[in-house]
């Protein structure tokens, strides 16, 4: 097993790590193109890029390479003759059971130790990177303005010489208004041997700038400017144009590079700090409100230490007496007695008052959501150092019996399932971390919601491929379907080439005259419709719908024995009506009552087993006409 399982799984590795570092660079790659790094720079983004894509890769690897494992053992039959040799499936799946375990412990300590190293380089890499100047490319026709304060317009390039034709610069260095335009018959620009300027050289051309309206006179409206005509000028430009790395500490002291042991830390010191800082705002709503500020006599906290040593539930006890005589005041009295400037006074102190409490709490507000995210986003990387190996564990279980029980190896039909179930958990995965980073659920049930939605999987498929199971047999839903829709399965009669008995015809045409005289009764005393009461009550059971396909089953397997082809032939109009009931199931007639009352559930039932009743008539239809057929081929 472990020969057959262990190449696959390097193979479906190799595979998944590939996809999912083409979608990597697909993702940064305008942040990559046109900066000029160097191949080792490059190298080692790919590099880090890829490690920290394992935990994406690995999962997909073990379920794409378990299903095409047991795939193939069940497509050549080798798990079929291990299961007659009384070897049970979970004893062919011990030894991979054994490996994927030491996978997962591997993939915990991968999570938790080389995770946060690998992040920290990788994204303080890709920071330096988006911030590094772009290679200069100056285009044909259009402005370019990757120069910082600077527009440059190209009309032609000579491809050959590097020479720049019919230039135009827009200098903005001192401000939109003061800019300074340069037209140039030619020039070229090249990057000095430091990398920290360009030098542009024009040629043949002239300039135009607006000079300081504070030299000029102050009497003039007119904006002085200054024209010059050059052959041959060299303007600096600053433009740093080297790869800098960023210190990598500060991506450190972030959730991405800590640890289960640091996480753990900072989630405490953080939530007690978000406490503190909750209790601390309650006690500043309650004081700041006009219940605090009836009654000046009683002892409040004002400093941050008094705060801490008074009890808060004593101190919200204390401001509900006072809240009570606050009720006793008539504001609208003490304010009908003052004068309009003293009404225009208070109610200016009011809205001042109002204005500077809500700045204060919006202030507050975004203070403490700030906190939140980011502990919650230290409780959702905390979680996520387990999530990787029991998806791992995961998709192990699903693969292995869903392989043993679709029967189909290669790359075709596993990598199709595998994909679209993969897709099914990225999904729900992501829905439960935007769920917890958010706030809307708890970190720990956002972060394991697709471990609960894959584990009853798990567990479902392999106990159906234990037991050999065609739950995922095309046919056996096919039929179901048939069934349902009323389209039965024609009746096949082979002529026999040796007949043992032959059968006795009067006896037979005893049986058609009673099948003949019960189809007609059947079809009398059963109407189409029937009453939603009664139908519940004798229980979904129709025992003389039963009897009657007894009955053509019996005459088709003594009839054929007939050496006459005209028999055989007309044995096979008869329909297949073996187990056809109203419905498939056999209730009490009291419970049944007592669902038709109180469940409304009970009205679909009805209505699908009216139909079926429809199909049933339409069968006794056909065996009361095929046995008056069959009956005058018999006695002619």
């Amino acid at each position: 097993m472990l020969q057959t399982f262990l190449p696959l799984f390097i193979m479906t590795f190799g595979i998944c790590l590939f996809i999912v570092l083409m979608q990597f660079l697909w993702r940064f790659i305008d942040d990559l193109v046109g900066k000029g790094l160097d191949m080792s720079v490059l190298g080692e983004m790919f590099l880090y890029a890829a490690l920290s894509l394992i935990p994406m890769a690995l999962p997909l690897a073990i379920l794409l390479a378990s299903l095409m494992t047991f795939g193939n053992l069940g497509e050549r039959l080798e798990l079929l003759a291990m299961k007659s040799a009384g070897v049970s499936l979970i004893h062919i799946m011990r030894p991979l059971m054994v490996l994927i375990i030491v996978v997962s412990i591997s993939a915990f300590f991968f999570q938790n130790n080389a995770m946060p190293v690998i992040q920290v380089k990788l994204y303080t890499l890709l920071n330096s990177i988006r911030n590094k100047s772009p290679e200069l490319e100056i285009p044909e026709g259009s402005f370019y303005t990757g120069i910082t304060n600077f527009n440059v317009y190209v009309k032609e390039k000579d491809k050959k010489t590097g020479l720049l034709k019919d230039m135009m610069i827009y200098d903005y260095s001192n401000g939109f208004n003061n800019a300074r335009v340069i037209l140039a018959d030619s020039g070229r620009l090249k990057t000095s041997d430091d990398k920290l300027f360009l030098v542009l050289t024009m040629y043949d051309g002239e300039s135009f700038e607006n000079l300081d309206p504070k030299k000029t006179n102050r009497g003039q409206t007119a904006v002085p400017y200054r024209r010059e005509t050059f052959k041959s000028k060299e303007v600096l430009i600053e433009f740093d144009a080297n790869f800098n790395r960023y210190d990598e500490s500060l991506m450190a002291n972030m959730y991405v590079g800590k640890d289960l042991k640091d996480l753990q830390l900072s989630i405490d010191s953080m939530s007690f700090r978000l406490d503190s800082i909750n209790q601390l705002n309650a006690r500043s709503v309650y004081n700041n409100s006009y219940k605090r500020s009836i009654n000046q006599s009683q002892p409040v906290p004002h400093s941050e230490e008094e705060k801490e040593e008074i009890d808060f539930k004593e101190f919200m006890r204390s401001n509900e007496v006072r809240a009570h005589e606050a009720s006793q005041i008539n504001f609208d009295k003490y304010y009908a007695e003052q004068t309009a400037s003293g009404k225009v006074s208070v109610l200016n102190r009011v809205k001042s008052s109002i204005d500077n409490t809500r700045s204060d709490y919006l202030f507050r507000g975004a203070n403490i959501g700030a906190e939140g995210n980011t502990l919650r986003r230290h409780k959702t990387e905390w979680h996520k150092k387990f999530t990787l190996s029991v998806a791992c564990l995961l998709f192990f279980f699903i693969g292995a019996p869903l392989g043993a029980i679709i029967r189909k190896g290669g790359l075709g039909v596993p990598v199709v399932i595998s994909v679209l179930l993969f897709i099914f958990y990225y999904i729900i995965d992501n829905i439960g971390f935007k769920m917890a980073k958010e706030g809307v659920w708890a970190a720990w049930q956002g972060m394991w919601l697709s471990t609960a939605v894959l584990a009853p999987m798990g567990i479902f498929l392999t106990y159906k491929a234990v037991n050999d199971s065609v739950i995922l047999n095309a046919d056996t839903y096919i039929n179901a379907l048939k069934n349902l829709i009323g389209k039965r399965s024609n009746r096949k009669v082979d002529m026999k080439e040796v007949i043992i008995f032959n059968p006795d015809y009067r006896i037979v045409s005893g049986r058609l005259q009673q099948l003949i005289g019960d189809c007609k009764h059947y079809l009398s005393s059963h109407k189409r419709w029937t009453n939603y009461f009664s139908f519940w009550k004798q229980g979904g059971k129709d025992p003389i719908a039963q009897q009657l396909s007894d009955q053509v089953e019996a005459i088709v397997e003594e009839l054929g024995n007939s050496n006459q082809i005209l028999v055989i032939n007309k044995l096979m109009d008869y329909p297949i009506m073996s187990g056809y009931y109203q419905m498939n199931f056999d209730i009490n007639p009291t419970w049944g009552l007592i669902i038709a009352i109180l469940f409304p559930i009970g009205l679909p039932f009805y209505l699908l087993a009216t139909y079926k009743r429809k199909l049933l008539r339409h069968d006794v239809k056909v065996v009361l006409r095929t046995s008056e057929e069959l009956m005058q081929i018999i006695t002619s």
